[in-house]
């Protein structure tokens, strides 16, 4: 074992580092590489459960990613019901107090009426036990019309009251079939997400990887439109689907521009012409589904184009572009 100089601590800046071999004099030190991005290969047979684990992880976060969404549009439905809720509760306290105060007001007009007509009647009881004869059966007739005209009153009263009371009835049963209506529509987004998310984890174990030409691993791949979905639902990478003809021009797609040269659906192979940070690159002779990898100077991670369809003169697919853009000094 070596031992740093007695006037040079290891940390210290411009300390050599100690190691069994002593580099030659003149001789640059080697720079450190940039960190890489681990390479997980998929392989089968004895010890393989090491290199699961990292998938499985992946997985499992990626789950609870979307676990954590779909709560959170739960958790959106949830606010909205309390807040429909407190909406329809307002409204009925709101008719509540109004007919209540249309019922006192009402209540206190019918005794004050009910007073008066009293006391007209009773002075004209008063005049006609005065009254002898005729005038005394006028009197009463008057009487008797004012004790009608109460009883009119008396009446026409108490059908407000009843019209009242109906109508509270009617926005109650109203007020709680829209409750139960929300709370149904409630328990069928909880199914629906329940169900989407089911889907999801279905789709998304059932996605594989593969070993792209620039020999790294690639992410999941999809094959069709509803992994494509699955995908884009984890958020992982960013994804522009493209379908390119064959023409003079290339197509833009992207942060890069992309010419087809040929495609044989017959053997679900085709050619392109990738140009990426004015760099023009050939990837000849791909396959369907194949991840096609390649490097841009602002992404530390490569970047996938996928074929999933491949036609006369035309294919089909999606690019994967990383979520992190920085410089790769």
């Amino acid at each position: 074992m070596l031992f740093p100089k007695d006037n040079q601590k290891p940390n210290e800046p411009g300390a050599q580092p100690q190691s069994g071999m002593q580099m030659p004099q003149g001789m640059p030190m080697p720079q450190a590489s940039p960190p890489q991005q681990p390479i997980i290969v998929q392989t089968t047979g004895g010890g393989g459960g090491g290199v699961k684990i990292p998938i499985l992880f992946g997985a499992v976060v990626a789950l609870i990613g979307a676990c954590v969404y779909l709560f959170y549009q739960l958790n959106q439905v949830r606010n909205d019901l309390a807040q429909t809720r407190d909406t329809l509760s307002t409204e009925l306290s709101k008719i509540y107090e109004t007919t209540t105060v249309t019922a006192q007001t009402n209540r206190h007009n019918q005794e004050r009426l009910e007073k008066d007509l009293q006391a007209q009647l009773d002075r004209a009881h008063a005049q006609a036990a005065q009254l002898s004869g005729q005038a005394k059966q006028e009197a009463e007739q008057h009487a008797e019309q004012i004790a009608a005209k109460l009883q009119q009153a008396q009446d026409a009263q108490a059908k407000q009251i009843a019209t009242v009371s109906t109508d509270l009835s009617q926005t109650k049963s109203e007020t709680a079939a829209k409750i139960d209506g929300v709370s149904s529509d409630v328990g069928t987004v909880r199914t629906d997400v329940a169900k989407n998310r089911a889907d999801t984890e279905k789709l998304i174990a059932g996605l594989k990887t593969a070993q792209g030409d620039l020999g790294m691993q690639s992410g999941l791949i999809a094959t069709n439109g509803k992994e494509l979905a699955a995908l884009k639902e984890l958020g992982e990478r960013n994804y522009s689907e493209f379908k390119i003809a064959k023409t003079k021009k290339p197509q833009k797609v992207g942060e890069v521009q992309i010419l087809l040269k040929s495609a044989d659906p017959k053997h679900n192979r085709y050619t392109i012409e990738l140009i990426a940070d004015d760099k023009l690159t050939e990837k000849k002779d791909r396959s369907l589904n194949e991840p096609v990898q390649f490097m841009l100077s602002r992404a530390r991670q490569p970047y996938e184009l996928v074929v999933n369809d491949i036609k006369k003169d035309l294919i089909v697919g999606y690019l994967a572009a990383p979520k992190v853009q920085q410089s790769r000094n």
